[in-house]
């Protein structure tokens, strides 16, 4: 007769990468459909677009470029690159309430991928993304911007502002899983995301920065893919800033994505 010891652990599973990468994107349909289910949590990446453009265009465009025209045609990329990294937030609140509520313990139970959870979450958040890219340049067409170039640089810009929110939005998913309350969270991002974005190139030309900031403004991530969009969209280089964005969202995943798993095998 075969003895079974009632306390020994389960065997482990070999899930291969195809195969988690499968979970991940099972898991990013539910989080569509959540957005599908509850369409205010697109209220901030449809108003903060119209919001920015709007108030920095009428109140400083004047001022700043001369006319307003003219400053709306730099203004629309980089406050695009804003809007994704602030709309990268979400994802830290929405997984850290899951945490809380118990979701995770479901799915560790589950027989899927260790990473599948927050794979998912990221993947889902493509969504956002693209809501807030169609209405920032809907508006932006509105006020009076035009495309200097052709659609197919607007789709070559538009899969970078997505891929650049993806990479940096694990920043996001780190602080989920290594803070207790979704409050904490949003507060520690937007101490991190402020100064980053209004520490580069979006509102204002670096030339006229202190010399001490105008040095991190110039390689600052969010001012290097505002000129690559800029390059797309209005026309001019773009190699030199697109090789310093890929080099900071290769390093934006490899430093984020390690400590996001790590915290999130602890949490749960």
């Amino acid at each position: 007769m075969t003895t079974i010891a009632l306390d020994a652990p389960a065997p482990s599973r070999h899930i291969s990468p195809a195969k988690g990468l499968q979970h991940g994107l099972s898991l990013a349909w539910r989080g569509v459909l959540k957005i599908r289910k509850n369409p205010e949590q697109l209220v901030d990446v449809t108003l903060a677009p119209i919001i920015f453009l709007l108030m920095f265009t009428y109140l400083f465009g004047g001022a700043l470029a001369g006319d307003t025209g003219t400053y709306l045609q730099g203004l629309v990329p980089g406050v695009l690159v804003m809007n994704i990294l602030q709309a990268s937030m979400t994802v830290g609140v929405s997984m850290n309430t899951d945490v809380s509520k118990g979701v995770f313990d479901r799915f560790r139970s589950m027989p899927i991928a260790r990473s599948a959870p927050l794979v998912g979450a990221v993947l889902a958040d493509i969504v956002r993304y693209l809501v807030c890219i169609v209405v920032l340049l809907v508006v932006a067409t509105i006020m009076g911007d035009r495309l200097q170039t052709g659609p197919a640089e607007l789709l070559l810009a538009v899969l970078l502002a997505v891929a650049f929110g993806l990479c940096f939005c694990w920043g996001s998913v780190w602080v989920g899983m290594l803070v207790k309350s979704p409050g904490a969270v949003q507060g520690l991002m937007f101490v991190f995301i402020m100064p980053l974005t209004f520490g580069s190139n979006v509102f204002v030309n670096t030339a006229t920065m202190p010399g001490w900031l105008r040095a991190w403004a110039d390689i600052s991530p969010v001012s290097l893919m505002a000129n690559v969009l800029r390059g797309l969209m209005n026309g001019g280089a773009i190699a030199g800033p697109l090789g310093g964005s890929l080099l900071w969202m290769a390093g934006a995943v490899a430093v984020f994505f390690p400590l996001a798993m790590i915290s999130y095998r602890r949490r749960v």
